[in-house]
């Protein structure tokens, strides 16, 4: 019996190097590739960027500011390649270099699409700041925004963050300058948009005072700034703002006026405190006789501080005789006491009369004396007589002085 033997088949693997350097794109000299950290020893740093071979970073080429580069095993990095070396294609990289390209095409980016930056303030120096971009930027002191700088001075920079517009990039000099205020002033502007679609006459917002002027205060309420006016701090009067509020104070504050074409924010602060009218009639009638301080002086009269509240006195309630002017009878801080006139809760309004206090008063003397004549009238001849004849015997109990030797 004849038959065919059978005859097991091997699978063989044939290795392609040629294929499989087809498939790994060549590196070149100065390029930038993105690879995985796969060891971090004395001598450097082992980076897989998809080549035959691992690539390496040396400690001097690990960053700008020395061998201390924070890297570790399992990172993504960017690399330059520096050179590949041999037959074997040793690759020695950069991380240093690659930082250094990639920051100056990002600031080229930002400069085409006027993107903004961010940026460490590093230096103070003549002129300006010095900024780090991953190369050195420049801001003028022309374009420093100092609103927001304590004591508005560039000091107060160095070591914080700020944004940046890039205004000119000159790569053959290594010349980057920026501004701060055009960045601030932009994002100022978009949140301020934000801000405005978004409030609402009678919400209750809360912000920063951030200046203090005559006739109110500007309030930072985190994207533009709204006016508190001085009328509107107080339910009294107040001279000045500093006597209610001070700079760099949170508040809370009620929105009165939102004017969205113009970008106007009409803020209050009374409003969310304790209306001292609501309760005016459970403290003061009409006829009441009251005391109080003269706190302002108008031609038309005197306000006068009751407690909680501002009363007016006109100046035709000032005195009982005419007055011309209301400062020849009163000034800021006399003690005064009046009557009250009227009250009107509705308009926050109470009105004082000092001539009306003046006349009752008198009209009590008068009615006082009349009294007492009356009395004194009800005398009778029998009074008059009794009073004689106590007088005579008075008299006669006197002993006459003995008469001298």
């Amino acid at each position: 019996m004849t038959g065919d033997k059978t005859i097991p088949q091997t699978l063989t693997i044939v290795d392609d190097p040629v294929g499989l350097a087809e498939k790994v794109s060549p590196l070149t000299e100065r390029q930038i590739v993105q690879g995985t950290v796969v060891r971090v020893d004395n001598e450097g740093v082992l980076v897989d960027v998809g080549a035959k071979s691992e690539g390496l970073i040396p400690s001097a080429e690990l960053s700008r500011e020395g061998p201390a580069a924070d890297v570790s095993v399992g990172d993504r990095i960017d690399v330059m390649v520096v050179r590949v070396e041999g037959e074997e294609g040793n690759i020695i990289l950069s991380k240093r270099r690659a930082d250094f390209e990639m920051a100056w095409r990002r600031v080229q980016n930002a400069h085409q699409t006027s993107k903004i930056l961010h940026a460490m303030v590093v230096d103070k120096v003549k002129g300006g700041l010095v900024v780090d971009l991953g190369m050195r930027g420049f801001v003028p002191g022309s374009h420093v925004d100092l609103s927001q700088a304590k004591g508005r001075r560039f000091e107060w920079f160095v070591g914080q963050s700020i944004p940046l517009k890039v205004l000119e990039v000159d790569r053959p000099k290594g010349r980057v300058i920026l501004s701060h205020r055009l960045a601030v002033e932009e994002d100022r502007q978009k949140r301020k948009g934000e801000l405005l679609a978004t409030l609402q006459e009678g919400m209750v917002v809360e912000g920063t005072v951030k200046r203090l002027t005559d006739f109110g205060a500007f309030v930072d309420l985190g994207g533009t700034d709204g006016l508190l006016p001085i009328s509107e701090m107080s339910w009294t009067y107040i001279k000045h703002p500093s006597e209610v509020i001070r700079r760099n104070q949170r508040l809370k504050i009620t929105v009165l006026r939102v004017d969205r074409e113009a970008g106007r924010i009409s803020l209050g602060l009374k409003q969310i405190l304790e209306d001292p009218w609501q309760k005016v009639g459970e403290h003061f009638q009409v006829g009441d006789t009251v005391k109080g301080k003269v706190v302002r002086l108008v031609s038309s009269g005197a306000f006068v501080r009751l407690g909680d509240l501002d009363a007016f006195l006109p100046i035709a309630e000032a005195a009982e005789k005419r007055v011309n002017k209301i400062e020849d009878v009163l000034k800021v801080g006399d003690a005064i006491e009046a009557v009250v006139a009227e009250i009107r809760p509705d308009e926050r309004r109470m009105q004082l009369s000092v001539r009306k206090m003046e006349r009752e008063r008198e009209r009590k003397r008068v009615k006082e004396v009349l009294r007492q004549q009356e009395e004194e009238s009800r005398i009778t001849i029998g009074d008059i007589a009794g009073a004689l004849l106590q007088q005579a015997v008075a008299s006669a109990s006197v002993k006459p002085p003995a008469p001298e030797t």
